[in-house]
């Protein structure tokens, strides 16, 4: 048998853009034979999944599930919103927020465990249904919260069906009361956090470079109204109070009533709040900008 050489994997690798692990197994099943590699790939639908992998993937679905005292949640992206309508793909997300209870959030990990019901493993499959549904589908990322002694709630918006939606939360909490009663103040915290969308759960978990930057702006802002230093000073002081407000989930306005403050909610619930996480659905992806709808229309008649 030929040797497979790196320059003979780089070769392949440039001609199908498929992964080198995959170009490897290509050429060695195929004796080192370039073209036979190449619709050895294709044949498996590797070379197709990875042309597309270049492909921008916002759109897809926020899947969240949850056990006894642990809930997980993921992000799966594919290019349109059309496909996370398709079954295959939503019994995916489903089936890889499932495994993220036990794996954990580690994308990485996710992908190498064996796919439920098959003798493979997710990024197989992953594969496999890219080549199927003929877009670039990837799982962006993953959280995982356990809480031994209370419970972790979870909330999904815009849900299609349950536990698969565009916006996801889950909500760690812990108190004196009944499961059933801690869930459902959960999943109304979980409400609260998709909407008021906080930074942090308290004003010591404010991420320090962030409170810096607002506090140059508010600086810069109190210095052009010309007051005296202490009028300035006690100035940015309020609007610091004023800023906690807005992104510390315990110091926001309850969603649910308008008035009170998140954190007499849960105390007069007897309930401590330990942690959220909230997943926007292509939060932070850069999408391409496509041509207006003039542009379209002319390019389209040939203009």
């Amino acid at each position: 048998m030929p040797e497979i050489t790196a320059a003979l994997v780089k070769d392949l690798r440039e001609k199908t853009g498929a992964g080198m692990m995959d170009c490897k197994k290509a050429l060695t099943e195929n004796n080192g034979v370039l073209e036979d590699a190449v619709d050895w790939l294709r044949k498996k639908g590797l070379a197709a999944a990875a042309k597309r992998s270049g492909r921008v993937a916002a759109e897809g679905l926020i899947g969240v599930a949850s056990a006894s005292g642990v809930a997980a949640m993921v992000e799966v992206n594919a290019e349109t919103d059309f496909v996370a309508r398709n079954d295959q793909f939503q019994a995916f997300v489903e089936a890889v927020a499932k495994l993220a209870l036990d794996v954990g959030d580690d994308v990485e990990a996710i992908k190498a465990a064996q796919y439920p019901d098959s003798a493979i493993t997710v990024a197989d499959h992953l594969t496999q249904l890219v080549a199927t549904i003929g877009e670039n589908i990837t799982i962006r990322r993953a959280k995982r919260m356990s809480v031994p002694d209370g419970v972790v709630a979870t909330y999904v918006h815009q849900a299609l069906r349950p536990g698969l939606g565009k916006i996801g939360v889950l909500v760690a909490l812990k108190g004196a009361g009944e499961l059933e009663v801690l869930t459902t103040l959960g999943r109304q915290v979980g409400m609260h956090v998709a909407a008021a969308r906080p930074m942090s759960l308290d004003i010591a978990g404010v991420d320090p470079a962030a409170l810096e930057r607002e506090k140059a702006i508010l600086i810069d802002q109190a210095q052009q109204s010309g007051r005296p230093a202490n009028i300035i000073e006690k100035m940015v002081e309020g609007r610091i109070r004023k800023f906690y407000e807005e992104v510390v989930l315990l110091e926001q306005v309850w969603v649910h009533d308008g008035e009170s403050r998140v954190k007499a909610v849960v105390d007069k619930a007897g309930v401590s709040l330990l942690g959220f996480e909230r997943f926007l659905l292509g939060e932070g992806v850069d999408k391409p900008q496509g041509p207006d709808f003039a542009t379209e229309v002319k390019n389209t008649a040939g203009g």
